[in-house]
């Protein structure tokens, strides 16, 4: 299930791409299967040996066109090991709200992002979210949880502010915000709710059947309670300065 949209945020094979806080790897493995040179990186590493079996398995199966490269590897968000202007694309994904530090991790991804480059950053959206923080406490007050909300407005100007140009913005996941005030509400723990239950039943049945009755219905209610808030940017490349 992707929240970056590439119709809107197109790869070209061989392009360099980090995928920042990749999680379990949904994003990187898509930038992979379209040539990319991907790095995936993420503090945690249980997750990361994870996503190198996958690479290793897509590599197997030839899924990945000739020339792509995929790297898994931990890594500090706020230190990237990395030099300025290594990456053609950056992307995070669900990862900002959980950072203190969100306009430091701003500054490493526009750093190592080339001028010219572009980003797609997701965050949960203001709206569904402050539902489920005001159900349950245990939904964000947890270890490694979600400490800020972000509005869009505000999440674009610390976009701004760290020197990049927005160019496009986006809600996704409408389907899911039902689903997280379900589980808000009977307990983010408490998968046997029968409600949580069915209505995670509807959520593996659209992703894999993909249905054209629920990808109508999420199109049209995305504006409305669409989970993810998804911004897309560019880094501009620095005005040209004549030797004098």
């Amino acid at each position: 299930m992707l929240t970056v949209d590439f119709s809107r945020f197109p790869l070209a094979p061989g392009d360099r791409v980090l995928d920042l806080g990749c999680g379990a790897g949904r994003h990187a493995f898509e930038c992979y299967r379209r040539g990319a040179q991907v790095v995936a990186l993420d503090q945690n590493g249980e997750e990361i040996r994870e996503v190198a079996k996958w690479f290793a398995a897509m590599k197997e199966a030839g899924e990945a066109p000739e020339g792509a490269t995929a790297t898994a590897m931990e890594g500090d968000a706020l230190a990237l090991p990395f030099p300025d202007e290594s990456f053609d694309v950056v992307i995070i994904s669900e990862v900002m709200e959980h950072i203190p530090d969100d306009k430091g991790v701003l500054a490493e991804m526009v750093r190592v992002l080339r001028p010219g480059g572009r980003i797609a950053i997701t965050v949960p959206r203001y709206g569904p979210e402050k539902v489920c923080w005001t159900l349950s406490d245990a939904y964000h007050e947890v270890e490694g949880g979600h400490i800020r909300i972000y509005k869009a407005d505000e999440l674009l100007g610390k976009i701004r502010e760290a020197g990049l140009e927005p160019y496009g913005s986006h809600h996704a996941h409408a389907l899911h915000s039902p689903y997280w005030w379900l589980k808000c509400a009977f307990g983010v723990d408490n998968d046997q709710a029968l409600p949580v239950r069915a209505y995670h039943k509807l959520l593996v049945w659209d992703i894999m059947k993909k249905p054209l009755a629920t990808r109508v219905a999420e199109q049209a209610l995305n504006p409305l309670i669409g989970k993810s808030f998804v911004a897309y940017a560019t880094k501009p490349h620095l005005p040209r300065v004549d030797a004098k």
